[in-house]
C-alpha cells in the first residue's frame, strides 16, 4: 500500500525486550470522493516502522509532517479487560519518504530529505483537528516483520 497525508500526532518511539526501535503513529489520508453534504472526509491510518527508519521518523517529523508511507497492510486482534476481542488494521512501513520542505521540517542541517511541490494540498487541514482516543501497545521480538 501506497499513502501519502500528514501525521496526526507526534511519532511515538518505544523500544522492544532487545532494544529494538519502534515508532507508531498515523496520518489523514483524504477519500477520493465527497460526501452527500459536499465535503472531503479522511481516513486516519495507524503506521508501525521499525529500526532506524523508526528511529529516523521520531526524529524529523511531528504532527502535520507530511509524509509517504510505502509498506503492508496487516491486521491482528487481542481482548480488551472485558474480554471483548478487538481488531486492529494498521500498515507496516517499509519506506517513508519526508514530504515537507526543507525549512518546514525539523530535520539538521546536515540531512538532506526530500522535498515536495508547493501546492496546498487538502491534506494539512485534518493535521490539528485530529482528537482520537489512542490504545498503547506493547511490542516485542515477535511483532518484528521479518
Amino acid at each position: 500500500v501506497i499513502l501519502i497525508g500528514p501525521l496526526t500526532r507526534d511519532p511515538e518511539l518505544r523500544y522492544t525486550g532487545s532494544n529494538v526501535p519502534v515508532a507508531t503513529f498515523s496520518i489523514a489520508v483524504n477519500r477520493p470522493f465527497s460526501n452527500q453534504a459536499g465535503e472531503r472526509e479522511a481516513d486516519f491510518i495507524n503506521i508501525i516502522v521499525w529500526k532506524t527508519l523508526a528511529e529516523n521518523c521520531h526524529k524529523y517529523t511531528k504532527k502535520g509532517s507530511r509524509v509517504a508511507v510505502d509498506g503492508r497492510i496487516q491486521t491482528r486482534s487481542r481482548e480488551d479487560e472485558s474480554g471483548n476481542k478487538k481488531y486492529y488494521t494498521e500498515v507496516i512501513a517499509d519506506n517513508v519518504e519526508f514530504l515537507d520542505p526543507k525549512e518546514k521540517s525539523t530535520q539538521s542541517k546536515e540531512v538532506s530529505l526530500p522535498i515536495a511541490d508547493d501546492k496546498k494540498t487538502p491534506f494539512m487541514e485534518f493535521g490539528n483537528q485530529v482528537k482520537e482516543e489512542q490504545e498503547t501497545f506493547e511490542y516485542s521480538d515477535e511483532d518484528l516483520p521479518f
